[in-house]
């Protein structure tokens, strides 16, 4: 079959956060604007190619002021770095519908090759437009060091403030092209 383009619908679709504050609870978030397209035959995912773009400025963790230190030099830099991409390398099929996809995520200047299970939701006709929509769901952990975000403060009862730990998950929807 022959690859078609699957166009990331950002209303349909989220990807959020979570990392571990004060060592026990954990802080959530989501980035409000990003795209994406998926170059696939979703009968052989294997083959696919996924961009996806986060406009960083869009950072949601329903508190103005943590969002605004998170924009800040101190973690994101989004004057200098006010996007974060992710670029897939290759995917391997883990059964029917789980794949790991491994692939470049560049955040705050740093590229770093990452691999995040996806599992394919199916696909759909959309009743409203009569296009076909995909859905996937995905997940991976990364270490905010790794990528620059290394800014943390010390607890008086041990500790950091911020984990290194950061969980990303999505879900995604996407509608074909043409």
């Amino acid at each position: 079959m022959t690859k078609s383009i699957w166009k990331v619908d950002a209303v349909h679709s989220e990807i959020s956060f979570s990392v571990k504050h004060m060592m026990i609870s954990r802080a959530k978030g989501t980035f409000n604007d990003f795209d994406g397209t998926i170059e696939a035959d979703l009968d052989a995912l294997t083959n696919a190619k996924i961009e996806l773009t986060v406009d960083v400025n869009s950072i949601d963790t329903r508190n103005k002021d943590r969002d605004d230190h998170l924009r800040s030099a101190d973690f994101f830099d989004t004057e200098k770095f006010p996007k974060a991409t992710f670029v897939s390398k290759e995917i391997n099929k883990k059964s029917e519908t789980n794949y790991g996809v491994v692939g470049d995520l560049t955040l705050r200047g740093t590229t770093k090759p990452i691999t995040v299970a996806v599992e394919l939701g199916g696909q759909s006709k959309d009743p409203m437009s009569g296009n076909m929509v995909a859905g996937f769901n995905g997940e991976t952990s990364i270490s905010r060091k790794d990528f620059g975000l290394t800014w943390n403060q010390t607890l008086e009862t041990g500790g950091v403030l911020v984990g290194d730990e950061v969980k990303l998950s999505f879900a995604i929807e996407a509608h074909k092209q043409g």
